[in-house]
């Protein structure tokens, strides 16, 4: 058994600056590859930041060595074209070879409206994601490419510089129907449900049932989930910085209708300010007890999950970070990792 642990840089609450030293150390410290959240607008304000990724994403695979880093999650609907998607990622994969990787998903209105791109119904954009994915794989593979789709053209487009290895795309998932698009046309899925029977009884059965729709075995597929952990000894800290993403427990956030009218990071925030702690706290693991994390990362890779991230929602990410690879890395990497 070979599960591989990364760790998220999150653009939304560090600076870009922050975010290198942490994925340095997070290498370091022995986390097998990183993450990048990809935001126009944070999920939040007040002392808030938003860099952009994929510049990002090139200077941190300068300063580390040798974990692969990609997306989490990069939408290629609106303000991203797919050929662009495409040939900013072919260029990352031939400078960095075997090291890049993008995840793509269908979005949050909070990127998309402030540049003037209408924000459309889940349908819409869940046929725009398919457009996309075949779009990009097709510039990766082929020469001179023409497709007309619904949403998406090409004419004789062709990428002149393409990957050195084969990028590994994702798809992320928070519902069935995504889940069978990831098994149908990904290398692997990626989600943040943490609930373990919906996961088991939901997301896993329809991404195996889009894998079988392509002749793929979705057991040789990747399948990546992320568990969002806030470390602190006093409990009352923990919690104030974990209610820095209130916003995106907002009733009804991920509906159209509802995130068509909360994208500017302000109301964001004060809207999440009517969130309760019990709401906030649902999907985030507060604990300063290495042997609660390591039973929660255990449910997930017993459903057969062979990549597992953290997120910090913690005060201080350094200190996480050192948490994590002191009191927790080694027992999964002895008991689950590559030397098993």
């Amino acid at each position: 058994m070979n599960i591989e642990f990364g760790y998220v840089c999150l653009h939304e609450t560090h600076s870009p600056i922050e975010l290198l030293e942490n994925a340095v150390l997070a290498e370091k410290r022995g986390f097998d590859f990183l993450l990048s959240s990809d935001h126009f607008h944070p999920w939040m304000h007040t002392n808030a930041w938003s860099g952009f990724a994929w510049v990002w994403i090139s200077a941190a695979a300068e300063r580390t060595e040798r974990a692969p880093i990609g997306t989490c999650v990069t939408p290629p609907l609106f303000r991203y074209h797919p050929a662009l998607v495409a040939q900013a990622f072919a260029t990352l994969g031939f400078m960095y070879p075997g090291r890049i990787f993008i995840t793509v998903a269908t979005g949050e209105a909070m990127n998309e409206v402030p540049l003037g791109y209408p924000w459309p119904s889940h349908q819409e954009r869940l046929k725009r994601l398919e457009e996309a994915v075949k779009i990009i794989r097709l510039l990766w593979e082929k020469e001179f490419v023409t497709y007309s789709g619904e949403y998406f053209r090409l004419r004789s487009a062709n990428l002149y510089t393409k990957p050195g290895q084969p990028v590994p795309l994702y798809v992320a998932a928070g519902g069935p129907r995504i889940a069978q698009m990831a098994g149908q046309y990904g290398d692997g899925l990626l989600t943040r449900v943490m609930d373990v029977d919906y996961l088991r009884s939901t997301i896993l059965p329809a991404f195996s049932k889009g894998a079988g729709m392509e002749g793929k075995n979705p057991n040789q597929l990747v399948k990546i989930v992320g568990i969002a952990v806030t470390y602190a000894e006093d409990r009352a800290k923990a919690i104030r910085s974990a209610r820095q993403w209130a916003p995106t427990k907002i009733p009804d956030i991920h509906r159209s209708r509802t995130e068509r009218s909360f994208f500017d990071p302000r109301i964001l925030e004060e809207k999440g300010k009517q969130v309760s702690d019990e709401e906030v706290l649902k999907d985030i693991l507060i604990t300063p007890s290495f042997e609660e994390c390591i039973a929660k990362i255990e449910s997930f890779i017993k459903l057969g999950f062979n990549k597992i991230y953290v997120l910090s929602r913690s005060p201080n990410d350094k200190e996480f970070i050192a948490w994590f690879a002191s009191r927790i890395l080694p027992y999964l990497k002895e008991t689950y990792g590559a030397h098993a």
